[in-house]
């Protein structure tokens, strides 16, 4: 199965609750009136795009209505995937790390896939041709590091690590001499998620924060925060909350199987202007991708 087919499935549960709905309020409706535009944005809250998400959309699509004075509701379908397609377009600067010699911390709360990520993340580099190194700095698990260990003979990707409890800022220091003295293109993060306990987290960052600046100014900073798409609008309160703490430039959305609530991707791009950059639909290597909002949509609208 490819990346397309494995994203198309993760999506189903999305798809069944919005696409049938939306379908049902466009061809169920011969006019496009209040009653018509409360029935779409009651489907798209219940497809998890949230209520500000939502307000926005359709604001957009009364206004392209009117300008192409479009009189059947049937007809507004393409114009509402189009429109879903722009707002989560990322932009020609996306992935601007890639080219210059950067550091990426991973962020978020424990259990999103944050370390399976980060080894992800370093074996899609590599094909790339890119030399990485892999920072093990959540020294609060030691299975965090064990993990991380076991995706260095995965990917190839060095790792840089110490015993369980050391400090994650010595990591980063360790992480960033052997960055510069093995001319590495990227040094890749991992950190610990404790974010019931968001004083030491926010200590722990500011630690972090100061030792790339001291040792690193000249690098690419890049924070991506890891989030669960079957957790919902749950994504968007932890993203809220480690953006308190830290400057977020990308999400990676994990667990987008068949359990997925799919519609959070369009949320959290729209209300907090972060855009998702990276996409995991499976255990493989190979199955964390860049995302594609095309592909995204199409995905989740049952388009080729």
């Amino acid at each position: 199965m490819g990346f397309f087919e494995k994203l198309k499935a993760g999506l189903n549960k999305t798809r069944d609750n919005i696409v049938s709905s939306i379908d049902y309020v466009f061809n169920g409706f011969t006019n496009i009136d209040d009653e018509f535009y409360e029935e779409l944005e009651e489907t798209l809250i219940m497809g998890d795009l949230g209520v500000r998400t939502t307000d926005e959309i359709i604001e957009n699509l009364k206004e392209k209505v009117k300008e192409n004075t479009i009189k059947q509701p049937a007809e507004c379908k393409e114009l509402l995937i189009q429109l879903i397609k722009e707002q989560m377009d990322l932009g020609p600067n996306a992935y601007d790390f890639e080219n210059q010699k950067s550091i990426v911390l991973l962020i978020g709360v424990n259990g999103v896939g944050k370390t399976t990520s980060v080894g992800k993340l370093a074996g899609l580099l590599k094909n790339q041709n890119k030399k990485v190194i892999m920072a093990a700095a959540d020294t609060f698990r030691a299975a965090a590091i064990e993990q991380l260990t076991e995706w260095s003979h995965r990917n190839g990707c060095e790792i840089i690590a110490q015993s369980e409890g050391s400090d994650p800022a010595a990591v980063i220091f360790d992480s960033i001499q052997a960055a510069k003295a093995r001319k590495a293109d990227v040094l890749l993060c991992d950190t610990a998620g404790r974010l019931q306990n968001k004083k030491n987290l926010m200590e722990e960052l500011r630690k972090i924060d100061k030792v790339i600046t001291r040792e690193y100014p000249e690098a690419y900073r890049e924070n991506l925060i890891v989030l669960d798409a079957t957790t919902g609008q749950n994504a968007l309160s932890q993203l809220r909350e480690f953006k308190d703490v830290t400057d977020i430039t990308g999400i990676i959305l994990t667990k987008m199987d068949g359990t997925a609530k799919g519609g959070i991707a369009v949320a959290i791009q729209s209300e907090f202007g972060i855009p998702v950059k990276y996409v995991g639909v499976g255990e493989q290597i190979e199955d964390l991708q860049k995302f594609n909002s095309e592909d995204f949509v199409n995905a989740l609208f049952d388009l080729q």
